[in-house]
């Protein structure tokens, strides 16, 4: 029985908290339940297409059992007058491309050392129940004014291949968003835990500097430098990088997997022992 505009299933639409290119995000609150959650509705002229109906299904099979304080919990899916939705965990923070966009680097600079610590945390978690994020970037970790951060958006996780389907596995479709891609994306190849390394690494350039690691004047262009070019060097834009974690980004982004550190569980076990910045910010 149709309740009507203003609710999606048995959920009543409160306000709609952010738009993406393919979905909007929505406060909701159950009937019979005072407790807030958030639906994840597809906008209207994607609402019909088969294959961003499957992503959003795709998102709840990844993460419905997730359970972690750094990634966002996923608990239905389901549809309502032919409307595909999820609802997850409601979160009022901004994402981190946003925070960035509006105040730039130097307001987040006391409670960029534990960004950093929650969203490794959260990745090593998702890495840990066998997928690889494929979408790691600012804009897919939610902060708080403390420093607190959610992992969200797993439309596009794969599991990486094992054992003697690594030798079988054919190019996949290019998935991502191009300034955080791994060489190994772009080229189509199997990808493994190590990709979300180097985008995590090029979201760190990003944190720290207030810039994407590369740009350019076309997608292939761009897709190119991500290829090809010098890992750019983040202490030749914030010259208060500590040399262990400017050597520690850099070696993120290596363009061979193999030099990159081989896991997130690696790189906290290093980040733990170093500092970012050579003078100690106080929050």
């Amino acid at each position: 029985m149709s309740r009507g505009k203003d609710y999606i299933g048995q959920y009543r639409r409160l306000k709609r908290i952010r738009d993406g290119a393919t979905c909007q995000i929505w406060e909701v609150i159950r009937d019979g339940d005072s407790k807030r959650l958030a639906a994840k509705l597809l906008q209207p002229e994607h609402a019909k297409k088969p294959e961003e109906i499957a992503l959003l299904k795709h998102e709840f099979e990844v993460a419905q059992k997730f359970k972690h304080p750094n990634v966002i919990e996923i608990y239905e899916f389901n549809t309502d007058k032919d409307i595909a939705y999820l609802i997850l965990e409601l979160s009022q923070y901004k994402n981190l491309k946003l925070l960035l966009r509006e105040g730039g680097v130097e307001p987040l600079l006391p409670v960029i050392p534990r960004i950093i610590e929650l969203a490794a945390e959260g990745l090593n978690y998702v890495h840990g129940q066998g997928w690889v994020h494929r979408d790691i970037k600012p804009d897919n970790y939610l902060v708080s004014e403390e420093g607190d951060v959610k992992l969200i958006d797993f439309a596009i996780s794969i599991r990486p291949p094992k054992g003697l389907a690594k030798l079988f596995s054919g190019r996949s479709k290019i998935a991502g968003t191009r300034s955080y891609m791994s060489p190994e994306q772009i080229r189509s190849e199997a990808v493994d835990y190590r990709s979300d390394i180097y985008s995590f690494g090029c979201m760190l350039y990003e944190l720290v500097t207030g810039k994407v690691p590369y740009t350019g004047v076309t997608a292939e262009d761009l897709l190119g430098k991500h290829l090809r070019a010098p890992v750019p060097n983040p202490h030749a834009i914030n010259s208060q990088l500590t040399p262990e974690f400017n050597s520690l980004v850099m070696r993120m982004m290596a363009k061979s997997r193999d030099d990159r550190p081989s896991s997130m569980d690696e790189f906290l076990k290093i980040f733990r022992t170093i500092r970012v910045f050579k003078v100690k910010l106080k929050g």
